[in-house]
């Protein structure tokens, strides 16, 4: 794994315990869910239901694949080798990508505009200049929009292993877990 993919593991980490309490579980999905469904208040019943579906896989796929002891919760040793493996988690992270980034096209003209992706990418949990900065490297047009397929391609690059000096490296901040 690339140092660069570790950094974004580290950071995805944080981001999902929601809650704070050092574990991934079911109730910081809850959390997050919550907090990008306000985001997107604007957004239409079926967009809300995906979101609300990739939110609930990607944690099933997550205890399924990861939660070693059956606990209930995933622990950062637990999450760490694993989750950026695209065997594993490609189709999670694809569903999530493509409903994450439909959410952020409320109005179906294929174009995300900064604000709602700002607000979505802040209700997750991403540092606010971190946002900006993966947003202009997706090549905003000159009304600042971005395609919903450049932002699902980006999510997905995002968990890539083996790729570095992509957009989603904007995200990673000096945080630790």
């Amino acid at each position: 794994m690339r140092t660069e993919a570790a950094k974004r593991v580290e950071l995805v980490f944080s981001l999902f315990d929601a809650n704070g309490n050092g574990v991934i579980d079911s109730g910081d999905f809850d959390l997050m869910t919550g907090r990008v469904l306000e985001a997107a208040a604007a957004s239409d019943d079926g967009a809300k239901a995906a979101i609300r579906a990739a939110f609930r896989r990607y944690w099933t796929t997550l205890a399924t694949e990861l939660d070693a002891n059956g606990d209930g919760v995933i622990t950062v040793d637990e999450f760490r080798p694993f989750v950026l493996d695209p065997e594993r988690f490609g189709p999670t992270i694809t569903e999530f990508a493509e409903a994450l980034a439909a959410l952020g096209d409320p109005d179906g003209d294929g174009l995300i505009e900064r604000p709602l992706f700002v607000s979505l990418m802040t209700a997750i949990g991403f540092e606010e200049a971190n946002i900006h900065a993966l947003f202009d490297a997706f090549g905003p047009d000159a009304e600042d929009r971005i395609t919903v397929g450049t932002w699902a391609a980006g999510i997905e690059d995002y968990y890539a292993p083996d790729l570095a000096g992509i957009p989603g490296d904007r995200l990673v901040a000096a945080r630790s877990v």
